[in-house]
């Protein structure tokens, strides 16, 4: 046996003994180490052919069908069954762009359009004067393509107004427009990008405005045969804290082309191209609102319904999401500026008290929501039902609602809606006769439940 102290003696014996472990153990070791390397080489290739295989089998497969998706034939009518009421997709209906039919594949790969069912204002219009193919619609399609610049525009200028300096009166300060109000920055400018976008759309021949003294005839060039009515900035007195606001619109058919000249004095025809402006709500041939709040929302008439548009900011567009808004029979909120409580009329004290108590015909008490912006409290009731209301009081007899560009428009969409409107018992808003371009008058809209309510308890 060799020790340690051999070792240091003898080393041949040293070299023997190295030769002699080295062999017994490290060699089947190594062998070990290289049939193992052999075999996982081979498992790699295996592997790789398998895969290999399966790829160019995949390719040469046809594309699997999990879901349709809408082509241009059946937008018309299933596009608008894509959302419910309040904007969110029906699962049941929806339809993802990411997941194509092999048709739809087919035909992608030979250059043909796939429609991924988003509905734009644009091609809402459009495709609703494709349906309706009666007169007129094709300048609807301009007209409220015009209004919904302008509205981006506007809603731009009331996010960034608190940084870019707009809030605040106009001039400083002393700048009153005809109802007595003083004008905010934002009334003026508003106004003015409303008719610049107006007059540009070559289809109005008068325009009239909540901060106009009187209507304003569009030069020849651009004159055409429709009037327009609007309230730039509902609610602008909000602005400086950030509250929301909006754009309330009405359309008119003049009854011919207004065309007016240079001269300063009117001709008799010219006087009666003003007049056009002075027609009831009842004649409007489209209406609407831009709400500029959390999100910019439009929603629009022409007659068929109500349907509303959310701005997309990444894509600069208005998205149909509230398609055929119909408003709940009967609500549960009640909107009116109860600081004028005192100067009603007795019988309106009495209803609200009911309302309050829940003594009202439905039994239940209702709850209060005034933000003093009509657009802003106008669209929750519309969403969600009950009365907003503005009537007349022992300061105000007539209220303090402009009939042409506020309880006009507003009384068609609900209308439109399911709803009804008044001014006072029996008596809708939209077949007041105007006398002058900025009458007001009392406006009682809502639920239809809830303004028979009303109306009754005026009565």
């Amino acid at each position: 046996v060799a020790t340690p102290a051999n070792r240091r003696r003898d080393p041949s014996h040293r070299s023997t003994s190295t030769c002699t472990m080295y062999s017994a153990a490290h060699l089947p070791e190594r062998r070990r180490v290289s049939t193992s390397l052999v075999l996982n080489v081979l498992l790699g290739l295996a592997i790789g052919a398998m895969l290999y295989r399966g790829a160019a089998a995949t390719l040469a497969s046809p594309v699997r069908t999990m879901s349709r998706v809408a082509t241009p034939a059946m937008a018309g009518a299933g596009a608008m069954s894509r959302f419910s009421m309040a904007g969110r997709r029906d699962s049941a209906r929806s339809v993802s762009p990411r997941v194509m039919t092999q048709e739809a594949a087919q035909a992608t790969s030979a250059g043909a359009i796939v429609d991924d069912g988003t509905m734009t204002l644009t091609r809402f219009m459009i495709e609703e004067a494709m349906r309706s193919r009666t007169p007129g619609q094709e300048d609807m399609v301009r007209l409220i393509s015009t209004i919904s610049v302008a509205c981006k525009r506007i809603a731009s200028m009331v996010q960034t107004a608190g940084i870019s300096g707009s809030t605040g009166l106009a001039e400083g300060g002393g700048s009153v427009n005809v109802q007595g109000e003083e004008q905010k920055k934002l009334d003026v400018i508003s106004n003015d990008v409303l008719k610049a976008s107006l007059r540009s759309s070559g289809k109005l021949g008068v325009i009239a405005s909540e901060e106009e003294d009187d209507p304003v005839i569009v030069d020849e060039l651009y004159s055409g045969e429709y009037v327009a009515t609007f309230d730039p900035l509902d609610g602008s007195s909000n602005i400086d804290a950030a509250i929301s606001t909006g754009t309330i619109f009405g359309i008119f058919k003049a009854p011919e082309e207004c065309i007016v000249g240079d001269g300063d004095k009117l001709s008799i025809a010219e006087q009666d191209c003003l007049k056009s402006t002075l027609q009831p709500g009842k004649n409007l041939v489209a209406s609407g609102y831009c709400m500029y709040s959390s999100s910019t929302i439009l929603m629009i008439t022409t007659g068929n319904g109500l349907n509303g548009f959310t701005l997309d900011p990444t894509i600069g567009e208005f998205i149909l999401t509230h398609p055929n808004v119909q408003i709940p029979k009967r609500g549960k909120i009640y909107s009116m500026n109860e600081a004028n409580y005192f100067d009603w009329d007795p019988k309106l004290q009495t209803y609200i008290d009911n309302l309050k108590k829940g003594e009202g015909q439905s039994g239940t008490k209702y709850s209060s929501r005034y933000i003093g912006s009509m657009v802003g409290d106008v669209h929750r009731t519309l969403l969600y039902g009950g009365i907003f209301a503005y009537p007349g009081d022992a300061k105000n007899p007539n209220g303090k609602l402009r009939l042409l560009y506020e309880g006009a428009p507003m009384s068609l969409i609900f209308e439109q809606a399911g709803g009804k409107s008044i001014t006072g018992p029996g008596q809708r808003v939209l077949d007041l006769e105007p006398e002058k371009v900025h009458q007001r008058c009392p406006v009682f809209i809502g639920s239809p439940d809830d303004v028979d309510e009303v109306s009754a308890a005026l009565a």
